[in-house]
C-alpha cells in the first residue's frame, strides 16, 4: 500500500494528547511530526491549548534576477582600465 492509496484521514494522522504526556515525549513527537507529518494537539484538563504540526520548508529561489532593477551599471565594466585607477587604492 502507498500513500496514494490511503485516504486524507489516513495520511494526515491527527492525535490528542495530555500536556503531562506532551511534556514527557516532547522531543520524540517533534521528530515524528517532521518525519511523517500529521498534527498533535496537546490539551490541557481536557481542553485543547496548542496544536502541533510540521513547519512549512520554505521554497527555494534562484538568485537568478534578484537585482533586476535595484543595480545600475555605469561605464564600460567589460573594458574597465581598472590599472590606471589603481593608485587611488594603494595606501602608503
Amino acid at each position: 500500500m502507498t500513500i496514494s492509496d490511503l485516504r486524507y484521514d489516513e495520511a494526515m494522522k491527527t492525535r490528542v494528547i495530555g500536556a503531562t504526556e506532551f511534556k514527557a515525549k516532547c522531543l520524540a513527537l517533534l521528530d515524528e511530526i517532521n518525519e511523517q507529518g500529521g498534527t498533535i494537539t496537546v490539551t490541557k484538563r481536557g481542553r485543547p491549548v496548542a496544536t502541533i504540526t510540521p513547519a512549512r520548508k520554505q521554497k527555494w529561489k534562484s538568485p537568478a534576477g534578484i537585482l533586476t532593477g535595484k543595480v545600475k551599471i555605469l561605464g564600460d565594466i567589460v573594458n574597465a582600465h581598472i590599472f590606471e585607477d589603481s593608485d587611488m587604492l594603494r595606501r602608503d
